[in-house]
């Protein structure tokens, strides 16, 4: 379980693209709605998840928490405001502001990498279409720890540049395009599978606060959350 640990919170800090880049996939998939129009699967999954209502908010408070073998690891509170790229963190009585976009000092650049990880948990599906990467789609796979049948995307950072290249994702998803597991390869194999559930929404922003392995010794979730 401390490879576990390690895993996400050292060397996997979320996807190794950069902020707010094109979408770049190779083959974009699609499905196709009721008006026949095709729509990409990963347009789907990020409307599904509040995209639009994203555009809006202004500022966006939470805490992101890991336990193992039920001790709390780690715990961050961040104020991420969206419109202006500002970003703060609270950690261990120290707190880091900065902007993103702009030139970091260390301290900054180990926030943010802290960031891009929190984040990503928070609302992976955004970068979807905020990110630059390739994806493979399948209408049916098996899930990993429900073993249930399951919609699946497959998402590589195929040297993308960014804090961890190479890395990839597989999104497990219903007929909602709602994430209900999904499993992280790291460039060099590892893997971890977690589900993504306790499901609430926030100012239309829907977010899972609960992510957990199979035998749930593993357990990452956010509390604090605020939309403004």
């Amino acid at each position: 379980m401390k490879k576990l640990f390690t895993l996400l919170l050292i060397s996997t800090v979320l996807i190794g693209c950069k902020d707010n880049s094109q979408n770049s996939e190779t083959e974009e998939p699609v499905v196709t709605d009721s008006s026949s129009v095709e729509v990409p699967v990963t347009t789907k999954l990020a409307n599904a998840n509040g995209m639009e209502k994203f555009n809006e908010v202004n500022q966006l408070d939470f805490t992101f928490n890991v336990k193992v073998n039920g001790e709390v690891k780690s715990q961050r509170d961040w104020k991420w405001y969206p419109k202006t790229n500002k970003v703060t963190l609270s950690e261990k009585g120290e707190t880091v502001t900065y902007t993103k976009g702009e030139s970091l000092d260390s301290i900054a650049m180990a926030a943010d990498q802290k960031f891009i990880n929190d984040s990503y948990w928070l609302l992976f599906p955004y970068q979807l279409m905020w990110s630059s990467y390739e994806s493979d789609y399948s209408k049916t796979a098996t899930a990993p720890i429900s073993n249930k049948e399951m919609q699946q995307l497959t998402i590589n950072y195929k040297g993308k540049g960014g804090y961890t290249p190479d890395d990839s994702y597989k999104l497990y998803f219903g007929d909602d395009y709602m994430i209900k597991e999904w499993t992280y390869v790291s460039s060099d194999g590892r893997e971890l599978s977690t589900t993504w559930e306790d499901y609430e929404t926030f100012k239309g922003i829907p977010i899972a606060k609960m992510h957990k392995s199979a035998d749930s010794t593993f357990q990452l979730y956010f509390t604090n959350i605020k939309v403004e």
